[in-house]
């Protein structure tokens, strides 16, 4: 296990102060050795996983690594399933929280985190304004889940902050905080043309922790943490996940047809396999069921189409074919989408 490896240092640059030690020079002196697996972290601000793959040329592997997925955090700690997911999203997976006691000490930790990492993108990406970049952070918090691209957060931060910023800049920064594993993209889907849009996208926080901490607890939506723990546990299941879209043709008061565009919240993908899943807090009232479903409904494939609500108990497939499954079920059970 090599830990932080931007503070390697070789017997070459202990002969040449002036030459610096290349990522692939370091990893080279391991070749001689035999039987042995060599697992590299590094600090986000001096490298990140896509150094590796270019160094190390495609003689190793990449492991992505998570926070703690609900499962891992409920199991862990021991608690009452419906008391730990209360506890995970408030304060997220990171596993240091395990052993913290009080509310104060793990938003406390999650702060620093924050910090630490907003200081590693700032040194490492030479960040010429670090109060937009953090504005931005909070902006994509706030809105988490919610269509956005580089214009529309220029002008959010313009008219929150009276702060300037070309969209230019603004796509710049949100591929620096996407490499820092802060966020990741969703992109739009068009599920009966089978293209993606180039934009608007969605845009989900790696750690809901790290979220709410840096919006100061102040925005606890149950409806957007819940899209975005979804979002997550697909993604360490090992998904690729896209916003699906879907085209409509619906009638007017005046029964005059209109198309509309409708949204599937999530298309999920792992080899042959694609999933389409909603994410719905509640699902009591007749007219969010009929609003939640209709996507769902207009898609003519024969793949799996998954409702997830916090309001269901024991999953059941009504007689559409959908899957109706509980948020806890669906985030306990890896199995949950194959029911």
């Amino acid at each position: 296990m090599i830990d932080e490896i931007q503070y390697a240092i070789s017997s070459r640059e202990l002969r040449s102060t002036d030459a610096p030690v290349r990522i692939y020079e370091v990893l080279n002196e391991f070749l001689s050795y035999k039987n042995v697996d060599i697992y590299v972290t590094g600090s986000n601000s001096r490298l990140l996983s896509k150094d590796i793959s270019t160094e190390f040329r495609g003689r190793g592997d990449v492991v992505k690594v998570y926070p703690l997925s609900f499962k891992e955090y409920a199991d862990g700690t021991g608690m009452d399933k419906r008391d730990a997911y209360d506890e995970y999203m408030m304060y997220g997976g990171m596993p240091c929280l395990a052993q913290l006691s009080s509310d104060e000490e793990k938003l406390q930790h999650l702060e620093d985190l924050s910090e630490e990492i907003y200081k590693d993108i700032e040194e490492r990406c030479q960040i010429k304004h670090p109060d937009i970049l953090r504005e931005m952070t909070g902006a994509l918090c706030s809105s988490v889940g919610s269509l956005t691209n580089a214009s529309k957060i220029s002008r959010t931060v313009k008219s929150t902050r009276n702060l300037d910023v070309d969209p230019e800049t603004v796509s710049s920064y949100l591929r620096y905080l996407r490499d820092a594993f802060l966020f990741s993209e969703a992109v739009r889907y068009d599920i009966k043309g089978k293209k993606y849009f180039s934009y608007p996208s969605k845009y989900y926080c790696t750690d809901i922790g790290l979220r709410n901490a840096r919006l100061g607890l102040r925005q606890i939506e149950q409806t957007h943490i819940m899209e975005n723990l979804i979002y997550n546990e697909l993604l360490v299941r090992g998904y690729s996940v896209d916003v699906g879209v879907i085209a409509l043709r619906e009638p007017d008061a005046n029964k005059v047809m209109h198309q509309k565009n409708c949204e599937v919240d999530f298309v999920a993908r792992k080899g042959s396999r694609i999933y389409y899943l909603q994410s719905a807090l509640s699902m009591d009232d007749p007219d969010k069921e009929r609003t939640e479903l209709r996507s769902l409904r207009a898609i003519d494939d024969s793949f799996r189409k998954i409702v997830v609500s916090k309001s269901y108990g024991k999953s059941w497939t009504d007689d559409k074919g959908i899957l109706r499954i509980g948020l806890i079920d669906f985030l306990l059970d890896a199995n949950s989408l194959d029911r």
